[in-house]
């Protein structure tokens, strides 16, 4: 079934195909960053590739019949892209959209124009050369002809390296451009971390996971943890969460899942930590996405299991906090943020809430 939710920057997107300024060309296209949404259901879109690393924009894809596939060398007529919000990145992915595209062929992007749309169009044309520029819908969509006179190409293969994997926190963890807190110790997941008390123990799991800090805290402060399961809805991160926690796959067993939490878990754990986003991937306040990861980690939890959560101070999560566990407590709150420990009602687990 179509997506029927607002996308402007995927409807924008799709303009020049839906007024005939553009032909959709018979031998397919590739589209970096896919996103489903009702403007890809307007008409037939024949070998349309989608590649998207949010498994949650892919899972939605796959359910509406399109093909998702993993990052390949295969080049196309046509390569449609929607831009990332942070530079590096997006200039990254307008490369490696030029080194995916046929001779010939034609790049359309699109952007938000609170999300970079002006400087992303600018960007492109650098490397790739003059183009053509509309905008509807609060966005702007752009595309080009490479080829056809300018463009730079030795500064486009500079830009195929601008979203790699680099040392942050002094050498302590790798992390890279666009996944959520890249440059830096995400302030309210140290705060949960420092707060993370000595006597966990048993097979944990970090829901949303993101390039590994708060797994890496956990281990290191928790000797009785012998296994932890990492949930990352971002296939990016994941892959930096595998770095970073290779130095203790002595230590613990180690598992690594590109999953959507809010799809549930089939597993059973005896500790949960979690800094749940609660944006979505346009930045939209979503509260709901912060609720469902408690409720999903309830039902993971063994009886007498402890969430160990952290949240910005101002998100209603107490009522599904008091709904979904036997207890729970506030154990701190500081620079907006506040640390909840919640135990699953049944046997009582040391240093559980009272």
């Amino acid at each position: 079934m179509a997506a029927t939710q607002a996308d402007p920057a995927l409807q924008a997107l799709m303009l020049p195909f839906a007024d005939g300024t553009l032909a959709w060309p018979g031998e397919g296209a590739l589209f970096l960053r896919a996103r489903d949404g009702w403007p890809l259901h307007e008409r037939a879109l024949p070998g349309l590739v989608c590649e998207q690393g949010f498994r949650p924009d892919a899972d939605a894809l796959q359910r509406s019949g399109f093909e998702v596939r993993a990052p390949d060398e295969a080049r196309y007529p046509l390569v449609l892209v929607l831009a990332p919000r942070q530079r590096d990145e997006a200039r990254a992915l307008f490369a490696a959209a030029l080194a995916r595209l046929q001779p010939g062929g034609v790049i359309v992007a699109s952007a938000a124009n609170d999300a970079g749309a002006k400087s992303h169009e600018a960007d492109l044309a650098r490397i790739a050369g003059p183009l053509v520029s509309r905008s509807k819908h609060k966005c702007r969509v752009f595309w080009t002809r490479p080829g056809a006179g300018g463009g730079d190409v030795a500064l486009a293969a500079q830009w195929r390296a601008l979203d790699s994997p680099r040392p942050i926190a002094g050498g302590r963890f790798r992390s890279r451009p666009g996944v959520f807190a890249w440059d830096r110790i995400d302030a309210a997941s140290a705060l949960l971390a420092e707060h993370l008390p000595g006597d966990l123990h048993g097979h944990a799991a970090d829901l949303g996971a993101g390039w590994g800090y708060l797994s890496v805290e956990l281990l290191q402060r928790c000797p009785g943890i012998t296994a932890l399961d990492l949930y990352e809805a971002e296939a990016r991160a994941l892959e930096l969460a595998r770095v970073n926690l290779a130095p203790f796959a002595g230590r613990a067993a180690l598992a690594f899942h590109w999953h959507d939490v809010t799809a549930g878990l089939s597993q059973r754990f005896d500790v949960i930590v979690s800094n749940p986003p609660f944006h979505a991937q346009g930045n939209a306040a979503r509260p709901d996405i912060g609720r469902r990861f408690i409720a999903v980690a309830a039902d993971a939890l063994k009886p007498g299991g402890r969430l160990w959560l952290v949240a910005n101070r101002h998100l209603p999560y107490e009522s599904v906090l008091d709904a979904s566990f036997g207890s729970t407590r506030l154990v701190a709150q500081r620079d907006g943020f506040k640390i909840v420990e919640a135990v699953k009602a049944g046997r009582t687990t040391t240093g559980a809430a009272r």
